[in-house]
């Protein structure tokens, strides 16, 4: 599939819905449990989506339109959210999610982007030249891949009582 500014966006405006749906008002053992060492709990997810919302996708976006490869993006914290997130609940986290998330895509908007823009390129810290589509993409594949991880955690918690049927469970690890 081609990138389309437009359908990046349909993408991009539901995340904080879908999370909502999935998250708000649930017990702490769904939220605050994650799907192993080095992994995100559903709470954590949310905390690091406000962190991104924030430090990433539209402040990088902004340095290669004023900037281009001239100034580099800053190295973004992938575990800033630990203490920004701290003493929350997660319906507060989704709601702030879903605001930040409403102005950002309201900049997003402003700017206008022309195809050609969508080509220009920026400088990211660990991976060199990237270009405004790419960045841009990336954002709708990283939402996506933290709604799986959400899911995934959650499934995770009744990985023992799903009992044998565990074999027909994509989502949950088949051994143990």
């Amino acid at each position: 599939m081609e990138f389309m500014l437009e359908q990046a966006v349909e993408v991009l405006r539901r995340t904080p819905r879908v999370l909502s749906a999935m998250l708000g008002g649930l017990s702490d053992p769904w939220v605050l449990n994650n799907y192993g060492d080095r992994t995100f709990s559903p709470f954590d997810v949310v905390g690091h989506l406000i962190h991104g919302e924030k430090t990433d996708w539209i402040p990088r976006l902004r340095i290669i339109l004023t900037h281009r490869e001239s100034v580099p993006f800053q190295p973004f914290d992938r575990f800033a959210m630990y203490e920004s997130s701290r003493g929350k609940s997660i319906d507060e986290l989704l709601s702030e999610f879903a605001e930040l998330r409403r102005e950002r895509l309201d900049e997003l908007s402003s700017m206008g982007l022309t195809a050609e823009q969508l080509d220009w390129t920026g400088m990211h810290p660990a991976l060199g030249k990237v270009t405004i589509q790419q960045l841009l993409a990336t954002w709708v594949v990283h939402d996506l891949n933290h709604v799986h991880q959400v899911a995934k955690s959650m499934a995770y918690q009744y990985r023992d009582a799903v009992g044998p049927m565990r074999a027909y469970i994509g989502v949950l690890p088949k051994d143990s």
